[in-house]
């Protein structure tokens, strides 16, 4: 039990037994009998009513999960709910006369209910590779807490910001949370997680490996290689026939001359 603001507080997790403390306890020299007590959520919301020693009165939604000390009106709550989250107030009636009552008390205090969040899952997918570096999408994912918690990262010990998003059914359900991060990774790396809520904080860590598969791709000749490549072969050509059209003819001419 602490104090905020000078009213009583107190914490509890989903699943436990918690007693909110009332303001008035009955003295021994009394009993249930002489008072009439009221425990209240929102001030509107009746928990359970006593009355001249007998439970007049107790919502549904606490039917089973709820029981008030006789003595010193704590009123006990298991297992616990994040829907049981708020402000409650335990109101105390003495009953001196039969038809006259006087307000002994009427404190409030804050009930705070929180969920553990899973142990962050971190998944990485290579988007786009090349030699020099890696591009990659990196999510973290938790869920199943209570209240809306804080996510946090860090490349290699150095924060980094996710790109997060919160999902929950209404203000008093339990949060799935996701942070997503876009990466260009040039070697081998490590990123953390981190689920914050409550003050309680649940972290995952991972490596981030740069692929060593390097593709170079091969560079087709540019255009002036091709063109003076097939001018060297049309000359080549060209002589070659040349050559062979003019030769023969030239070696009859000399053995004309010699006779």
């Amino acid at each position: 039990t602490g104090y905020a603001l000078e009213k009583k507080v107190v914490k509890s997790k989903v699943g436990e037994k918690v007693g909110l403390p009332c303001c008035h306890e009955i003295p021994s020299s009394e009993s249930l009998h002489n008072y009439r007590v009221y425990w209240q959520k929102n001030t509107t919301e009746v928990v359970l009513a006593y009355a001249e020693g007998r439970m007049i009165s107790k919502h549904e939604r606490y039917e089973n999960r709820t029981e008030m000390d006789t003595r010193n009106l704590t009123l006990w709550i298991s297992p616990m709910e994040i829907l049981d989250n708020g402000p409650y107030q335990c109101v105390v009636q003495h009953l001196r006369f039969p038809q006259n009552s006087v307000v002994v008390c009427d404190e409030p205090v804050t009930l705070f209910v929180t969920a553990d969040f899973s142990k962050p899952n971190i998944t990485a997918e290579v988007s786009t590779n090349s030699c020099e570096s890696t591009e990659m999408v990196v999510r973290c994912s938790s869920h199943g807490g209570f209240p809306k918690p804080k996510i946090s990262g860090a490349l290699n010990n150095v924060s980094v910001v996710w790109n997060a998003s919160w999902v929950s059914e209404s203000s008093l359900s339990p949060y799935n949370v996701t942070g997503k991060l876009w990466l260009n990774v040039t070697k081998d790396v490590s990123i953390t997680c981190s689920v914050e809520h409550n003050g309680l904080l649940k972290s995952t860590s991972l490596l981030l490996k740069k692929p060593n598969t390097c593709f170079v791709p091969t560079v087709p000749p540019s255009y002036n290689v091709i063109t003076a490549s097939s001018i060297i072969i049309i000359i080549f050509l060209l002589a070659i026939t040349l050559a062979a059209r003019y030769l023969p003819r030239h070696g009859k001419c000399s053995s004309f001359f010699q006779e």
